[in-house]
């Protein structure tokens, strides 16, 4: 049998890139199988497996999510993470949640898609407002997640605290379970939408969003410039009415010390085929490219990069 000369490239070519993809594995940190950001890290992921090159491969990580994924990169636990402007601000700050780590040297990569609190009850409930959820038993998705901390921040701009409801510590999926069943009479998610949780929560019930009083949206947009407004469509989950509710961007972040040219590709990969991303994955059709020349901490130099030549 001959094998010829273009033969023997081909395959010391695929040795090659078998080696550098060994190398080049990147982690994405998500969060649990439950939320949003996992689906959207293993959709990333098969974009630039399958478009990077360059022997660059990416891996999907089930993580405590966006307060976590910062540290996680700060520990080399993961090479790349999906986390939000707030908390993407706070790391480099060294502040908040990361006031134990010390500031996080990390730039952006991407804008994905918003996150949204999600407050909603039974459709006949006769909760209206925040202010109303004063004494109710309220699930607030799971312990030091992202929603508690909105609560948090929302709370004591209306005069209330956590100790002013019964709170339930669940995930998205079982706090919505209980506001089927009556076992809590609100849920507050925050999450990319459409919410898996949500859905199926609409599936066997009506269900209706908790208003802000009037003023109250602003001065939480007003307190915050991390957060903006976001209208979720009626039909999104067949409410009567469409949804006002307060969100936060999303994005990709990557340590500064990460190779340039691995970011580039990577961002890259996901800009160059957002369609075939938005295919995939429901949230990534929010993704608006413009999106990442104005998130809340600078660009990596890589993504910079990729970016100065569109």
């Amino acid at each position: 049998m001959t094998i010829s000369l273009k033969n023997l490239a081909g395959a010391f070519a695929i040795t090659v890139l078998g080696t550098a993809a060994a190398a080049e594995e990147l982690r994405i940190g998500t969060a649990s199988l439950g939320g949003a950001f996992y689906p959207m890290g293993q959709s990333i992921s098969n974009v630039v497996n399958e478009h990077a090159g360059n022997g660059i491969s990416m891996v999907p990580i089930v993580t405590g999510g966006s307060v976590q994924n910062p540290n996680l990169i700060a520990s080399g636990e993961v090479e790349i993470a999906i986390t939000n402007n707030n908390l993407a601000v706070l790391a480099t700050k060294g502040v908040g949640p990361y006031s134990g780590t010390g500031p996080i040297d990390i730039g952006a990569v991407a804008a994905l898609h918003p996150s949204v609190l999600h407050m909603m009850v039974l459709a006949d409930s006769d909760i209206q407002t925040i202010e109303d959820l004063r004494g109710k038993r309220v699930a607030v998705g799971p312990a030091g997640g992202g929603t508690l901390g909105f609560v948090n921040f929302l709370f004591p701009l209306h005069d209330m605290s956590v100790e002013d409801i019964t709170p339930s510590f669940v995930s998205y999926a079982d706090g919505f379970s209980q506001l089927t069943d009556g076992t809590v009479d609100a849920t507050l998610a925050l999450s990319g939408f459409p919410s898996g949780a949500v859905m199926q929560a609409t599936a066997g019930a009506e269900l209706r969003y908790i208003d802000f009083s009037e003023g109250m949206l602003e001065a939480a947009l007003e307190a915050n410039s991390a957060f903006v407004e976001v209208e979720v469509p009626a039909d999104v989950y067949g409410t009567a009415e469409a949804g006002r509710v307060i969100g936060v961007n999303n994005m990709l972040v990557a340590p500064n010390s990460l190779d340039a040219a691995t970011v580039q590709a990577v961002t890259a990969a996901i800009f160059d085929n957002l369609e075939e991303l938005q295919a995939e994955n429901a949230n990534a059709r929010q993704i608006d490219p413009a999106m990442s020349l104005n998130l809340a901490i600078p660009l990596h130099a890589g993504a910079q990069a990729y970016f100065d030549g569109q």
